[in-house]
């Protein structure tokens, strides 16, 4: 049977977070203490927004490539996570995130999950801009008419059209 040691690194996290604010309050003054934990959740405010979108860029050029995006997936959820840990208040949390922003860790970590995870689809061809080209209907002018039913105005016999005189 294999105990895991993370539900108690939760439940004992709290506490580690209190004991690292003591320290840093009596190294560097209270005041100092509160400026670096509002600096830390900016930071990872800025760098979430930020690299959302940077994530999502990085994702479409790989699969218009038509290459794998799962380690830029990867990549982007560990730079999400970091920033979320950066908004959390604690400097353990900080000192976590600060390691996940480093590409070679990331790496690591990469080369440990990859073989745990399941990609569920293919990503060869092109993307998805490549599928479904065939199903597109181009009309002339003449495959349509501004005089049909639909120029005449609404429907007051509708059952969809809710009069307020009704």
């Amino acid at each position: 049977m294999r105990i895991s040691l993370f539900p108690l690194f939760l439940l004992a996290l709290p506490l580690l977070e209190i004991a690292g604010f003591v320290i840093v309050g009596r190294e560097v003054g209270a005041l100092a203490t509160v400026g670096l934990v509002i600096l830390s959740t900016v930071a990872g405010s800025l760098l979430l927004r930020h690299q959302g979108f940077g994530v999502m860029a990085r994702v479409r050029a790989e699969m218009d490539a038509g290459r794998d995006p799962s380690r830029e997936l990867a990549h982007g959820a560990m730079i999400v996570l970091a920033a979320i840990l950066l908004i959390i208040p604690g400097f353990i949390t900080d000192i976590f995130a600060i390691l996940l922003l480093l590409p070679p860790v990331r790496d690591l970590a990469w080369r440990f999950l990859k073989s745990r995870i399941v990609l569920a689809t293919s990503f060869t061809g092109g993307g998805f801009r490549a599928r479904g080209r065939d199903n597109v209907i181009d009309l002339d002018d003449s495959d349509f008419s501004r005089d049909d039913d639909y120029s005449r105005g609404p429907d007051h016999n509708s059952p969809w059209r809710r009069l307020k005189d009704d």
